[in-house]
């Protein structure tokens, strides 16, 4: 079975992006370079909500993209994408299929199906609302040593407490740190048991 993990950067006080959604705070380097580019080879599918979709179609299909970084921007437009989105239906930024409903059925499916990996990239608000349903396997959460001091709250939102296990961490030389934590799956309440 293929695992479906989700991949965000964090500042060190919680946040995945400014007030306005802004990323230009992630601070990288070649050995955190190396790290996102091969993530190009255990994936065959990406999965975003619709404003992190939106967000990377305006700058992985760019001329800049491919200058800046040509291993992810390679993989970024070549895979296909899957977008939860109730309201994007068709982008030019393909291979992409936008998924309306039942987005848990749909990467249930895909976990199932023969393949490499499945990763969310971003999309904060999406994981959130996934990490309830078991559907997520792992987190990658890269914690940046820099304050926002304000901005948007990575999983905020998030129903009900989820417990998280850690499975590794890897630190990078410019202070950067990769927490990979897996859900611990619910305990079922027995009928007549506590609630």
């Amino acid at each position: 079975m293929r695992t479906v993990y989700a991949f965000v950067i964090v500042s060190i006080d919680g946040f995945h992006a400014t007030p306005d959604g802004g990323t230009d705070w992630f601070a990288t380097d070649d050995e955190f370079e190396e790290y996102a580019a091969a993530q190009g080879d255990a994936i065959d599918t990406i999965v975003m909500g619709r404003r992190t979709f939106e967000l990377m179609a305006t700058y992985w299909p760019t001329p800049q993209a491919y200058a800046d970084d040509p291993a992810v921007a390679g993989f970024m437009n070549d895979l296909p994408k899957v977008v939860a989105s109730r309201t994007t239906t068709q982008h030019p930024w393909g291979p992409t299929t936008f998924v309306a409903d039942d987005v848990v059925g749909h990467l249930r499916a895909l976990r199932a199906a023969p393949g490499k990996d499945v990763a969310i990239f971003g999309s904060s608000s999406l994981v959130a609302s996934l990490l309830p349903t078991g559907v997520v396997d792992e987190l990658r959460v890269v914690v940046q040593p820099t304050v926002l001091g304000a901005g948007l709250r990575f999983l905020d939102g998030a129903d009900g407490r989820t417990e998280l296990e850690r499975l590794d961490v890897r630190e990078f030389r410019n202070g950067n740190t990769l927490l990979t934590l897996r859900p611990v799956p619910r305990d079922p309440v027995a009928p007549g048991g506590p609630a």
